[in-house]
């Protein structure tokens, strides 16, 4: 399956101008990779730059990408909604501007419980330019599809 032709919309509970990941780039049971263009319209930018808050948020959409990408692939079942737990050692060494592409990975290190441990990873690039580790928090409750 090609990914990247997935519409990321069928794999996250968010909705625009929520949005903050672009496309699925590579699934397998550890990684997680998704690309997104930084648009000069998102909610997350200001004085042309992606805030903090919202590299925090495409990390966490990352997340819900994997969990989507699991359960309409995978497991053949709805959205799960997922909430963020906690955010551990989370370094930002620059911030992307807008219309810059960003490249976020995300790698399981632990899941139990309805709760998945992940260290990310944001580049441009070569370049890290965010990292830390990020708990999200997965809801019974799924999604009807529309």
């Amino acid at each position: 399956m090609d990914l990247e032709k997935i519409d990321i919309h069928e794999l996250l509970p968010q909705r625009e101008p929520f949005v903050m990941v672009g496309r699925l780039t590579h699934y397998d049971d550890v990684d997680t990779v998704t690309a997104t263009k930084i648009s000069d319209e998102n909610i997350f930018v200001e004085g042309g730059v992606f805030t903090p808050s919202g590299v925090i948020e495409n990390i966490a959409q990352t997340c819900a990408t994997r969990i989507g990408y699991i359960n309409k692939y995978i497991l053949k079942k709805g959205i799960q909604i997922g909430f963020i737990g906690a955010v551990r050692n989370l370094r930002i060494h620059r911030l992307p501007k807008a219309r810059e592409e960003i490249t976020t990975t995300i790698s399981v290190i632990e899941e139990v419980f309805g709760m998945t441990l992940v260290s990310a990873s944001v580049k441009m690039g070569d370049e890290i330019i965010a990292d830390g580790e990020m708990k999200i928090a997965v809801s019974n409750v799924q999604e009807k599809d529309e």
